[in-house]
């Protein structure tokens, strides 16, 4: 039997399943975004080999070599945790996995005033879940629109296979990866507040603009997930979480995906 709706209404579960994508409006308090804020300016100031390895003296050329991605903070940030954990978070994904998430990976994405944007990709072509597929939780913790490089969407991608990527143009993506959309994709810009989170499916094509502002940041927390049932990941993703923090060891995905090899290059957003 499929497990009943306990948050999300039909309509939002059906947008999810039909276009591959949802906001779900203020899923973050304004104390809960002033915490992450606070945990991530400070820890702009660090370096954590492995994890977070910014360039302090930085000439601005390049504003992520300042301001570089944070991967898997939750493996050394208890602040972290507890929001890839964020009961509101686990109990939508629940509803739209109709059973129970893990939680596979956290980032955080400073994005500061001229910093490149990211290529179209798919993300499940980095995870590697199966069977079933992740789903990212995309917290906003700046307001994210089109001129400081918020996400974009190509809705109903979600349907798509995984594909090999092409090499992406690296004078406007900081990842080298990019996914073409079908011919009748639309690319969507995606419209956020603070506190907002977009869910998305695992195979939908997505990716950013460059930040044209000259005085912005877009910050955003995200996550990744995988369904309970999934048996294999990416090695690299494990352990993975349940909501109440037990470990989870899936078995490593040896499957070398669409492009024949296997992927060790984690993505970004």
């Amino acid at each position: 039997m499929p497990q009943t709706l306990r948050v999300l209404t039909e309509e939002q579960k059906m947008q999810f399943d039909t276009e591959g994508y949802l906001i779900v409006k203020g899923l973050f308090s304004p104390s809960n975004i002033e915490e992450i804020v606070e945990t991530f300016d400070k820890m702009s100031y660090e370096t954590i080999p492995g994890y977070f390895e910014p360039n302090l003296e930085a000439d601005g050329s390049d504003p992520l070599q300042r301001y570089p991605r944070v991967m898997h903070p939750h493996r050394f940030n208890d602040t972290s945790m507890k929001y890839m954990l964020h009961q509101p978070v686990m109990e939508i994904l629940a509803d739209l996995y109709g059973e129970e998430a893990y939680a596979a990976q956290s980032m955080f994405y400073y994005k500061p005033p001229g910093s490149r944007g990211q290529a179209l990709h798919q993300d499940n072509f980095y995870l590697q879940v199966e069977p079933g597929n992740c789903i990212a939780a995309w917290t906003a913790i700046d307001e994210a629109y089109e001129d400081n490089g918020g996400l974009l969407v190509v809705p109903k991608t979600h349907e798509h296979e995984i594909s090999c990527p092409d090499k992406a143009d690296t004078n406007e993506s900081f990842t080298t990866h990019y996914v073409k959309p079908p011919k009748d994709g639309v690319v969507k810009p995606v419209i956020m507040d603070k506190g907002d989170v977009l869910f998305f499916n695992g195979n939908l094509i997505h990716g950013s603009y460059r930040n044209k502002t000259k005085d912005q940041f877009r910050r955003a927390f995200i996550c990744h997930y995988a369904n309970s049932s999934a048996a294999k990941i990416n090695m690299h993703y494990n352990p993975l979480f349940k909501s109440d923090g037990t470990e989870v060891i899936l078995e490593g995905n040896p499957d070398g995906g669409p492009c024949g090899v296997e992927t060790t290059e984690f993505f970004y957003h």
